[in-house]
């Protein structure tokens, strides 16, 4: 028969019930602490103050739809493109007209371009640079319409390539006119040397 292991016993032994109550009970000890209690919450704000009938009319009245706090109107699409004459200078267009007329065709723009670089100051950076950027187009221009006038005189080929020449180089300056005349940036890369020269050298005559 085999020895009987301490812990071996029987679920189904009838005495399995009293055997359980002879074993040894722990009894935990009780809690000496109590839970702490959270303090009430205290009031932060203001009782929400009730919208009586008196504001809502008077809010009503003031905001219907037709009238608008001054911080809130918009700018008239009429008054949006309305532009001052520029100061301390000797020009009294306003500044869209002054970098719009530098890329005038037809010499317009190359005597405007000069015109502007000797009255309008320093200070306007952006008027100078659209003046300077016109007149070294125009010479551009200029100096390549004289080189293939050159050419035109052995080879009719070259009248003909002029001619396209001065067509686009037209449409190109009335676009660029347009443009700064709109306010877009306009950059021609191929004068920028000639451009900064240009704004350099020639100093507004006060």
């Amino acid at each position: 028969m085999a020895k009987k292991k301490k812990f071996d016993t029987n679920p189904l032994d009838p005495t399995f019930p009293e055997k359980i109550k002879e074993a040894e009970t722990v009894v935990l000890p009780k809690n000496q602490f109590k839970t702490s209690e959270f303090s009430p919450p205290s009031v932060t704000e203001e009782e929400t103050r009730r919208f009586d009938e008196a504001n809502f009319n008077s809010y009503q009245s003031a905001y219907n739809g037709q009238t608008v706090p001054a911080e809130y109107q918009t700018v008239r699409l009429a008054d949006a493109h309305k532009t001052t004459p520029l100061k301390n200078s000797k020009s009294q267009l306003p500044e869209r007209w002054l970098t719009g007329l530098p890329y005038v065709p037809f010499y317009v723009g190359l005597i405007a371009g000069l015109i502007i670089l000797f009255i309008v100051p320093k200070s306007e950076t952006k008027v100078r640079f659209h003046a300077a950027q016109g007149v070294a187009a125009h010479l551009a221009i200029l100096i390549v319409s004289a080189i293939l006038s050159g050419v035109g005189n052995v080879t009719d080929l070259a009248d003909v390539a002029n001619w396209i020449f001065t067509l686009v180089t037209t449409i190109m300056l009335i676009i660029f006119a347009v443009k700064a005349w709109q306010g877009k940036g306009i950059h021609i890369e191929s004068v920028d040397d000639l451009t900064n020269w240009l704004e350099e050298k020639i100093k507004p005559r006060n």
